[in-house]
């Protein structure tokens, strides 16, 4: 963790909040976990099994919990849907459109949530903490408006190694370019929380630039004294090797050169509201859930449960247009 303190900036242990107190606190206000995954069929049925269990059944903190499978190849949807999360395939649209920043855009229009929490689907281990930290701020506070996680990264076991897109990309572009931002210990953290009245005013780049592009944009917007940075403890995901980081590493540096309006930071436009789409059908294989996508979405696979707690006739809330709103297809995690 990076140390001092920026002046308005809130720095926290997950360890000073619980989630029986937050469940207690939040009062009216929704939850949304949504994991975006592609090809993370080895952990994400237990990072949903985790959440499900000690945070919705247990203290009833989360209220559902969303896996936006980007195009996976493996049994993703079905391991995350068997857990108990409900299920959103990214659509296959115009100019076949793809990546993190998709997959968590259509998060956004899939939930409904009044917090959402981001999570990664590859963290190996994954413990319910890393959502309570990341609330905590939010649901204490009625001014903080966004929450980014920090941690320690291991590298094939060695401390303090992980991270090498963010320690030689990304921070010192930060200290260049957004010194505002440049003292956050892990600008690319996956692990985020914000409301949904803000990050439905923010516009999201389609790939991995998503994550800092974030964070600067949050920054502007709302200021660092409506932010704050939780310490989630040690996180180990996959490492990937050099040639799969070489284009998350030019896609963050872009991000961060178009928002200093540099040359070579230009970012090319999605072809339409991630949030709005034609009606589709899903079917997972090796999913035991019941129930299929109806219509103005990306496709739904549905976690068994009472019917009570499904939108009537299986149709969302609508919400006011003139707030930039979706219409959110998804549906609750099973209690």
């Amino acid at each position: 963790m990076t140390p001092g303190r920026l002046p308005g900036l809130r720095r926290l242990h997950h360890s000073a909040f619980s989630a029986e107190a937050l469940a207690a606190a939040k009062n009216a206000t929704t939850v949304s976990v949504c994991l975006p995954a592609r090809d993370e069929e080895r952990t994400v049925g237990r990072i949903v099994k985790t959440i499900r269990e000690e945070l919705v059944e247990r203290v009833g903190l989360v209220d559902e919990i969303v896996v936006v499978d980007d195009r996976s190849t493996d049994g993703t949807a079905a391991a995350a849907a068997n857990a108990g999360a409900a299920v959103v395939r990214v659509p296959r649209m115009a100019r076949s459109e793809s990546g993190k920043g998709v997959a968590m855009a259509v998060a956004v229009g899939q939930s409904t949530g009044d917090v959402i929490v981001f999570c990664d689907a590859d963290v190996e281990n994954f413990a319910s903490h890393f959502v309570v930290g990341l609330l905590g701020p939010l649901l204490c506070d009625s001014a903080v408006g966004f929450v980014k996680g920090a941690y320690r990264r291991p590298l094939a076991g060695v401390p303090g190694e992980g991270g090498r897109v963010t320690e030689l990309a990304a921070k010192p572009l930060l200290e260049l370019l957004h010194p505002q931002v440049a003292h956050f210990a892990q600008p690319l953290a996956g692990e985020v929380a914000l409301r949904r009245s803000l990050i439905e005013t923010l516009s999201l780049p389609a790939d991995y630039g998503v994550d800092v592009a974030l964070l600067i944009d949050v920054a502007q917007r709302i200021g660092l004294e409506a932010m704050a940075e939780v310490d989630l403890g040690e996180r180990v995901h996959r490492n990937r090797p050099l040639s799969e980081l070489a284009p998350q590493a030019r896609s963050v540096v872009r991000a961060i050169l178009a928002r200093a309006d540099v040359d070579g930071g230009v970012e090319a436009p999605l072809g339409r509201p991630l949030w709005r789409f034609e009606p589709s059908s899903l079917d997972v294989p090796g999913a035991t859930t019941s129930g299929a996508a109806w219509g103005t979405g990306p496709s739904v696979v549905r976690p068994e449960g009472p019917a009570a707690l499904w939108p009537a006739n299986g149709r969302p809330r609508e919400r006011d247009e003139t707030k930039r709103a979706v219409a959110p297809a998804t549906t609750r995690a099973r209690r």
